[in-house]
């Protein structure tokens, strides 16, 4: 293989290629991009929380999916998950220096979305209005 086709395929590996069906940068997308997974990952840029704390926090998520949630963001190296072998059992979750990174581009996304609200309202009544 020639040196500018070994380096085409660096990058590709590098980079991944969302758009691609079996890109596997979908899956994280996936997990990160979903609202619960969006929602965890904003609560812990303000430190470390017990799973209680963040149920607390993310209102309407049930224990099951806050579970999948966590343990999706942990697989993906987002997430830290410590547990302290007392009783009853303590289990705390942090971000990752990697799950900072996400949750800071994450975090830009509500913000904007907050800001923006009352403006896609407005848009979305205009459009329900014309059916």
């Amino acid at each position: 293989m020639d040196e500018t086709k070994t380096g085409q395929l660096a990058e590709m590996m590098r980079h991944g290629k969302v758009l691609a069906k079996e890109c596997p940068s979908r899956e994280i997308l996936k997990h990160v991009t979903s609202q619960w997974g969006v929602l965890v990952l904003v609560v812990l840029i303000g430190g470390t929380h017990r799973f209680s704390e963040l149920r607390r926090k993310i209102g309407g998520v049930s224990e099951k999916m806050l579970a999948q949630t966590l343990q999706q963001l942990e697989q993906d190296g987002f997430v830290q998950r410590v547990s302290y072998p007392v009783v009853p059992p303590h289990v705390e979750y942090s971000l990752t220096p990697l799950g900072d990174g996400i949750a800071r581009q994450v975090e830009a996304l509500t913000n904007w979305i907050e800001t923006n609200l009352p403006e896609i309202i407005k848009g979305q009544q205009a459009v329900s209005d014309q059916k």
